[in-house]
């Protein structure tokens, strides 16, 4: 089996399997109210040219929506925030950086008692780029706009489906949780 074989498959499953694996979790996660979102954004390079991708984590470190746009300004915040809202429903607590950006979307969302910023607040979106950072360096870097957000969409729900937070959970739990990813995965391959 070649690697361009495993790259033809990853095209082909890979969304279909991320757009299952986000439909469920949608539907878990809007039972919940209380909702603290932590955004961000991170420079990516496209072909060589600054990109932003936008990313969205909730108060549990799981990847909410990533959103990849050329400029980082009010229009793409706002574009960002839109599209996260009418997935997810809207959040008691948005938290964020000091960018200037997210405070004139949230303005016009009517979201502005929403918002807090402070110091080390942010730290749980800003620690979910991590696993992104170390899948774009094995990755050599992306040629082009579209094929980065399809990555960032795959990446993250797999991720999302899989990170079973080890270091906070008992071992008899982490194993049940894994075990029902797995077999949930399994599930989803076969279909």
């Amino acid at each position: 089996m070649s690697h361009e074989t495993v790259r033809y498959w990853w095209n082909r499953f890979g969304p279909v399997f991320a757009a299952e694996i986000r439909r469920k979790r949608v539907q878990q996660l809007r039972a919940f109210s209380k909702w603290k979102w932590h955004v961000d954004e991170v420079f990516v390079k496209v072909n060589g040219k600054r990109h932003y991708l936008w990313r969205a984590v909730d108060h549990e470190g799981e990847v909410l929506e990533a959103v990849i746009t050329k400029h980082r300004s009010k229009a793409a915040a706002l574009k960002f925030l839109k599209k996260l809202m009418k997935r997810h429903g809207k959040a008691k607590t948005v938290v964020k950086d000091r960018f200037a950006s997210y405070r004139v979307a949230l303005r016009v969302l009517g979201a502005t008692e929403k918002q807090q910023t402070g110091r080390w607040l942010n730290n749980r979106v800003e620690n979910s780029h991590l696993p992104f950072r170390r899948r774009e360096r094995a990755m050599q870097r992306f040629r082009r706009m579209r094929s980065l957000q399809k990555f960032a969409a795959v990446h993250s729900s797999v991720y999302n489906h899989f990170n079973q937070e080890r270091s906070i959970a008992s071992r008899d739990t982490f194993k049940l949780t894994r075990t029902a990813a797995l077999a949930e995965w399994r599930q989803l391959c076969s279909g």
